[in-house]
């Protein structure tokens, strides 16, 4: 078989050394080392082994495609990423540009069926023909397995005895279930068949017959509405301890898993999913151990009354396996399509409510209704896709276990005819075979709730499965008192394959305020995410007070530090618990000596209710000023070390931005402030102002010494007066012109 790779100019490095014989099915070209360098490396699949050579490293490392290995694929931040795993450990990472994310997913493809080409002896002429609806394997590489459901034990562990005491409510009642078929072989051959022959009907005996089926329905009621109560308490439990460590590990995550996220899809996963591992586990789960042991028990019971005649009901159960197996992929692989098309349609809708303003404004409705149309149109086409498949295989099963009924009925009547079994024998068996189908189909039509559930598990375990890259150190540095001095040290950060910080240093002394200046995109905001450990750098180091950042605990730093956001973002709840929000057991006096100093006091006052007024959703009742200087007042009232201001002041007018500036002067003493502005006006009174250019620190110093150097500052400074409105600049007509254009800019 000819390899995959059509490279015209091939390195003979990378060459791949295969044995005699052997041919390569596909090659992946791995263009980042460890660290995310650019370096030629390389990975071919062969039909014999996955053979790598490592970014920077000299020889050819080679796995056999055994059984114990598995391929997984990631990809985050514009890097696509291969780790090869076995049963015990991680065996090997390659890295990679997601240019390359094509040839990747090909290969991982390859990987795995070769693989099972292998453990299964399966040659190529062997293979089935693909199936109509391959579009599923292609946008899931790694299609859900039934038994991904297993991961929910530890979720389950705390209710182990709870769980215990139920399965034994589920073996007695399925046990009293079967005592009334039993019942009926003495009511038909010692009451019924002799009373119709002359026999005087033995009342005791009916009597007896008649406790004992309505003592064995009692008790099977009892035990399983017991049982089906505390089953569905645990379930409950397990679904919400499941929606809690999801969005618990979610808020642990940095923020470039949510840049590669749609809201709605996570939304979907945290609430649709873990609701139908819960229904499963409640019900469906509970139906299905029932159905197992209901056929298990009854098929004893069915060998022990007649051994030919059980023989004969198990005939259509080959069959039904094979037709189960024959399903369950195309179910698993398509309920996960569907769970990924229902997250695009929630994704629509977390999109265009809160943006409903922005929608109206443009008169955009038609085409947001548009694009629901075609969300919602794109769902009902993979569901009636996968509803073709199901629709075909459950009335094939039903149908099969009929024709097992009928031949039950003329094998047991034959063997009646012979004298073999008596009529009670028959009947008895005939009510135990309609439990026993019954069960079976049942057990069937569970085959598509559990491949749902299996396809929800997934997508919540693949959020519970992904790592921060932001992660906590093993044994974090204690802070006891943060003086705020920031060393940065050849600090690079790249985001996917583009470098947006190169080589910064810098040095922040404790209580100095620093303005960032720059044009957009040269970096300040990014720094900023540096800073506040949003992001780790690539390269370099980040110190505070003398220490590595990445060793201090990542929430007992981000105490120390204060940020007022471009877009000031209010959550649904009263004035005061916004401003209290990082500190929530803030006194009233403190919260408003904190809006006292964001210059908020006075239209909070004005509201209805005061600090007690409800601020909509995103704060969508007030203005943007407001919104501004509550988001400031937040950030002031936990007292930070370093404050961190990203364009703070962009949404507030001239007359609030100079109130706001003079409770900033006195707020930033002894405080390490950095500080993002357009407006240079608002960065004069920095203690320095460090101008960046492409991801550089281009110039350092002092309004006034910058403006003298007549460099990257100066041109900004320039550009910026220019832009100044005539009816601003005329007042400032007579004075020189360096004057005027720092009156303008005042």
């Amino acid at each position: 078989m000819p390899s995959s790779d059509s490279s015209p100019a091939l390195d003979p490095a990378l060459v791949a050394p295969l044995e005699p014989g052997e041919n390569a099915l596909a090659s992946l070209d791995v263009d980042l080392d460890s660290a995310d360098r650019f370096a030629a490396g390389r990975l071919v699949l062969t039909d014999r082994r996955l053979l790598a050579r490592a970014p920077g490293a000299a020889a050819w490392q080679a796995w056999p495609l055994a059984g114990a290995l598995n391929l997984q694929h990631t990809d985050h931040g514009g890097i696509g990423q291969l780790s090869l795993h076995d049963e015990r450990a991680r065996l090997a990472v390659w890295r990679y540009t997601l240019g390359a994310d094509p040839a990747a997913l090909k290969l991982l493809g390859l990987f795995e069926r070769q693989r099972q080409r292998l453990i299964h002896g399966i040659t190529e002429a062997d293979e089935p023909a693909e199936a109509e609806e391959t579009d599923f394997a292609a946008e899931s590489p790694t299609p859900p397995s039934t038994w991904v459901l297993l991961r929910l034990s530890r979720f389950a562990r705390p209710y182990r005895w709870q769980l215990l005491l139920g399965f034994a409510l589920m073996l007695i009642s399925t046990a009293a279930s079967l005592v009334p078929p039993y019942l009926t072989i003495p009511l038909m051959d010692e009451v019924l068949i002799p009373y119709q022959n002359g026999k005087q009907i033995d009342t005791g005996l009916v009597w007896m017959l008649l406790a004992g089926l309505f003592g064995a329905a009692l008790v099977a009621w009892a035990l399983g509405w017991w049982r089906t109560w505390l089953l569905a308490l645990v379930s409950e439990r397990i679904g919400a301890d499941l929606r809690t460590a999801t969005f618990d590990h979610l808020l642990q995550l940095s923020l470039d898993y949510f840049g590669s996220k749609r809201t709605g899809d996570l939304m979907s996963r945290i609430g649709s999913e873990s609701d139908r591992i819960c229904v499963f586990l409640s019900l469906h789960a509970l139906d299905f151990a029932t159905d197992v042991l209901m056929i298990g028990m009854t098929a004893v019971i069915l060998f022990n009354i007649n051994p030919s005649l059980a023989l004969v009901t198990l005939l259509p159960l080959p069959f039904i396996a094979w037709m189960i197996h024959l399903v369950r992929d195309r179910l698993r692989t398509g309920f996960e399509k569907i769970d990924r098309v229902w997250g695009e349609v929630t994704s629509v809708l977390a999109d265009t409510i809160p943006g409903i303003r922005v929608v109206k404004a443009f008169a955009q409705e038609k085409r947001e209704a548009e694009r629901f149309r075609r969300a919602n149109r794109h769902n009902l086409e993979v569901n009636d896709r996968l509803n073709k498949t199901w629709s075909l295989f459950s009335p094939t099963v039903s149908l099969l276990t009929e024709i097992g009924l009928l031949v039950v009925w003329a094998f047991g009547i034959w063997l009646v005819s012979r004298n073999s079994i008596t009529v009670g024998v028959l009947t008895a068996f005939i009510a135990y075979i309609g439990r026993f189908y019954g069960r079976l189909d049942s057990m069937s039509r569970i085959v598509s709730v559990t491949q749902k559930a299996a396809a929800g598990a997934k997508r919540i375990f693949d959020i519970l499965d992904h790592v921060s890259n932001v992660p906590e150190p093993a044994q974090p540095v204690p802070i006891s008192r943060l003086e705020g001095s920031l060393a940065l040290q050849g600090v690079g950060f790249r985001y996917g394959s583009r470098a947006v910080i190169r080589g910064l240093d810098l040095d922040i002394r404790p209580g100095e305020m620093i303005g960032l200046v720059g044009h957009s995109g040269s970096g300040k905001s990014t720094l900023v995410n540096l800073i506040c450990r949003f992001y780790d750098v690539t390269d370099g180091a980040i110190k505070v007070d003398g220490v590595d950042l990445r060793r201090l605990g990542v929430a007992d730093y981000r105490r120390h530090i204060g940020l007022v956001l471009q877009e000031p973002f209010l959550f649904f709840g009263t004035v005061a618990e916004n401003i209290a929000y990082g500190k929530p057991g803030a006194t009233r006096e403190e919260i408003v000596a904190a809006a006292r100093a964001a210059h908020a006091h006075e239209f909070i006052l004005r509201l209805p209710h005061g600090y007690d007024s409800m601020v909509g959703e995103r704060g969508q009742g007030l203005s943007g000023g407001e919104r501004q200087r509550l988001s400031i007042a937040r950030a002031l009232l936990i007292d930070p070390r370093i404050l961190i201001l990203d364009e703070a002041t962009s949404s507030i007018d001239t007359e609030t931005e100079k109130e706001i500036q003079k409770a900033l002067d006195n707020l930033v003493q002894g405080r390490t402030t950095i500080a993002i502005a357009h407006r240079l006006s608002t960065l004069r009174r920095a203690d320095r102002l460090v101008v960046m250019d492409r991801g550089r620190v281009v110039e350092v110093g002092t309004h006034d010494e910058l403006l003298a150097r007549q460099g990257a500052y100066w041109r900004l400074y320039e550009a910026q007066a220019r832009q100044v409105d005539e009816e601003d600049a005329a007042p400032a007509a007579t004075l020189p012109a360096a004057v005027a254009r720092e009156e303008a800019l005042r």
